[in-house]
């Protein structure tokens, strides 16, 4: 019999933790990277971040990428690894950021290993 159980929005996990494929989505696309990294630099997890902190604008408005709110920020709060005020637009390390950080880490160590697009 496994441990493994279905958690609410569909996420898998054993024992609590987060299995590894869900991480590494997580981290599929540039922007998630940005912001995942970036909340590695804060010095507590009350320090607060904003898009403009970390994301490259790509709009010739220099506007940051909508899909950065309408598809990577309500992922990547839905996986527990941010918290994210809409109405203020502040970021903050979620309750489970510590499981996707030695992941961030590893990659951050290796990052002369990297394609050119990382984060």
């Amino acid at each position: 019999m496994s441990n493994q159980t279905q958690s609410e929005g569909g996420r898998t996990r054993y024992g609590g933790e987060t299995t590894f494929d869900p991480l590494l989505k997580a981290l599929c696309k540039s922007p998630r990277r940005q912001l995942l990294t970036a909340l590695a630099d804060v010095d507590s997890d009350d320090e607060k971040l904003t898009p403009s902190d970390f994301c490259t604008p790509t709009a010739p408005d220099g506007q940051v990428p909508i899909s950065l709110h309408h598809t990577h920020l309500p992922h990547l709060e839905d996986a527990g690894f941010i918290e994210w005020n809409r109405e203020t637009n502040y970021i903050r390390r979620g309750p489970r950021y510590d499981e996707i950080a030695p992941l961030v880490e590893l990659l951050r160590t290796h990052e002369g290993e990297l394609p050119a697009d990382w984060p």
